[in-house]
């Protein structure tokens, strides 16, 4: 992404974001976050400062999509969340000749604190900077270049960013420039995957044939070390032949070879001690082990050779594919990348009988108790101590909680949804304004033999807002 590029992208970005709250973030890889200003459209600021592709723009996504490709926080994000969740985005901004782009944030309690997003190749990084510009932290631990927190960002030394040659991206047909640097980057990272998926296909395959190959030479060795099993029985029989004009020689004996022409004498070994017709019975005993064992091994060479032209034919195959790039073909040859027993994942997404479940305008989960023992099973049972509770203050009602799996701050628009059905869903309905306490779970307690429903809140907060019961049903 070049410097006349990034600067278009910032241009087309401000407007959308400058002055609006950041919700809540995703982490989506450890390189990759995505930013949630509440934004009507669905969009969502996206930055990635992975050293072969730093960049940024907006992306379109449901929070569902978001909340599915999100890896665990890391303690930078985790840090963000703390800093910036709340922050009003005052400003985004790229230096002139250098692809860095600052988001400037204000915090009512904290003052500004700035996002640098450093978009330079390897030394591609995030930095947030406290009031004075000094680093708090960074995403990617500095190596060879990068200043150290407690000390003052200055950008990396480098040469000027050219301001000519090709894009790799264009707008084109697309509505906007974001939307074409996401288009582009998601097939880079298709084509990144598919080549990922075939090397890895054909490493295992080689590794399966490698492991075919030296089984061959062991079989080989195996049927070499039995021996020829008609050479053991035809000496056994000349012993046996030769019982009465044999000479011994120490552990030899000379016999006639009568299935020569001539019965040229021959000279055989006998194991020390034994007779000839001892030495002809281990003989004879010697034949069957070898002609099982050359069964054995040849019937087991023959599976194996098989398996081996299977193995690389398929090897083959792959390799076909990698020329063409049919995808269409991989996904026929390979399993899907990523699969879940539809079972386990439709059990952990249902939801007991009496437990009601919304969607918010942000794509957050509101759960809502139906009863007294719902509310009890929903509050101590399924709810989780990040997540969100709420209950009308003064009234009997539904037990409420705003599903929270990043452990973020719930966005304004969340919190006023799900106050709202706590009010619809409690005796209070047919007022104009109903009085919601709401804290985190982990604030919620249950008091000792008291009866389903009854909760204990910690330092809990309250907000009056119009009952309200219309929010879609989640599926």
């Amino acid at each position: 992404m070049n410097d006349e590029l990034l600067q278009e992208l910032v241009e087309e970005i401000a407007p959308a974001v400058q002055g609006e709250r950041l919700f809540r973030l995703f982490q989506l890889a450890p390189t990759d976050l995505a930013f949630d200003f509440g934004l009507k459209d669905g969009r969502y600021l996206f930055i990635s400062v992975t050293p072969a592709m730093p960049r940024l723009y907006l992306i379109r996504r449901s929070a569902r999509q978001l909340e599915k490709m999100a890896t665990a926080p890391s303690q930078f994000s985790l840090l963000l969340n703390k800093h910036l969740v709340g922050a009003m985005l005052r400003a985004i901004t790229k230096d002139q000749d250098d692809r860095i782009v600052r988001l400037a944030f204000d915090k009512v309690g904290e003052g500004e604190r700035t996002l640098v997003a450093q978009l330079t190749g390897r030394s591609a990084n995030l930095f947030l900077l406290d009031e004075r510009g000094r680093i708090i932290d960074a995403l990617r631990a500095p190596r060879e270049y990068g200043p150290l927190p407690g000390e003052s960002y200055l950008p990396p030394a480098s040469r000027p960013a050219k301001k000519s040659g090709p894009t790799p991206f264009t707008r084109g047909a697309h509505g906007s420039l974001s939307e074409a640097a996401d288009a582009y980057y998601l097939r880079l990272e298709a084509e990144r995957r598919f080549d990922e998926r075939v090397r890895s296909e054909i490493a295992r395959l080689e590794r399966e044939i490698e492991k075919r190959q030296r089984l061959l030479d062991r079989l080989r060795e195996d049927r070499a070390a039995h021996g020829d099993a008609e050479e053991h029985r035809r000496i056994g029989e000349l012993l046996l032949a030769n019982l009465a004009t044999a000479e011994r020689i120490g552990e030899k004996v000379r016999i006639r070879d009568f299935y020569a022409e001539g019965a040229p004498w021959i000279e055989v070994e006998v194991g020390q001690g034994r007779s000839l017709p001892q030495e002809a019975t281990q003989r004879f005993a010697r034949y069957a082990r070898a002609k099982r064992a050359a069964e054995q091994i040849e019937k087991r060479t023959a599976a194996v050779a098989a398996e081996l032209r299977e193995l690389e034919a398929q090897r083959a195959a792959i390799e076909e594919i990698r020329a063409t790039r049919d995808e269409q073909a991989l996904a026929r040859i390979l399993p899907p990348e990523s699969t879940r027993p539809t079972r386990r994942r439709a059990a952990k997404n249902s939801l007991p009988a009496g437990i009601r479940q919304y969607r918010s305008s942000d794509g957050y989960d509101i759960l809502v108790g139906r009863g007294a023992s719902e509310n009890d099973l929903l509050t101590f049972r399924l709810a989780r101590p990040h997540d969100l509770w709420l209950h009308a203050a003064d009234y009997p009602g539904a037990h409420v909680v705003v599903r929270n799996p990043q452990r973020g701050e719930i966005p304004q628009r969340t919190l006023i949804e799900a106050a709202q059905l706590a009010a619809a869903f409690s005796q209070a309905r047919a007022d104009g304004k109903v009085a919601v306490h709401y804290a985190w779970r982990k604030h919620i307690s249950k008091p000792r033999n008291a009866p389903p429903g009854t909760v204990t809140v910690a330092g809990p907060r309250t907000l009056l807002v119009a009952p309200r019961a219309d929010l879609p049903r989640a599926e």
